[in-house]
């Protein structure tokens, strides 16, 4: 349903993470088929309607944040400046910085940043609060309120706190 929040959740190794990465077109599935549809039309290169975020999908680390930001925009829309990102994710005085000189968490911002600044009617966000202490917790939950209107939500996570603003909840296991 457009605009939807969604989460899904099950056991360590159930298939939260491999079910986002094929919706996301990040892995290939050897079984099934997905179509993406947008008022009964198949929508073609669904890739370019959505974003993702997970703390193991890896940045080029010898970019900064600056020069990563571009380089995003050259595959997604952003809907602000690149230092309105910055700012927002608390990372904008490591805008010059490489990034193999980011902690976990600041990766985990500027990856949170890029996927809910992109415009995209869906977002995928897989354990999105992985890496982040208490300040980056609130920048997450602020994207929440502020980023995503009218944008599908799909969440997959065990930590009700990263997705108690879904509408529905999806226990994988129900479906294998």
């Amino acid at each position: 349903m457009p605009g939807g929040r969604y989460a899904i959740t099950g056991p360590n190794g159930s298939g939260k993470s491999t079910l986002l990465n094929v919706v996301s077109g990040g892995t290939l599935h050897n079984e099934g088929t997905i179509s993406f549809r947008n008022d009964e039309q198949v929508i073609e290169e669904p890739y370019k309607h959505l974003a993702i975020a997970a703390p193991y999908l890896e940045l080029i680390e010898e970019m900064t944040a600056k020069e990563l930001v571009h380089f995003h925009q050259t595959f997604k829309h952003l809907s602000v400046p690149y230092t309105v990102i910055l700012e927002t994710c608390g990372i904008a005085t490591a805008a010059e910085k490489q990034i193999r000189y980011f902690s976990s968490g600041m990766k985990q911002r500027l990856k949170l940043g890029l996927a809910f600044f992109s415009e995209v009617n869906v977002l995928l966000l897989d354990e999105p609060t992985t890496n982040l202490d208490r300040d980056g917790i609130e920048v997450y939950r602020k994207l929440m309120e502020e980023q995503t209107n009218g944008k599908t939500i799909i969440i997959s996570s065990n930590d009700e706190k990263e997705y108690e603003m879904c509408s529905e909840v999806l226990a994988i296991t129900d479906y294998k």
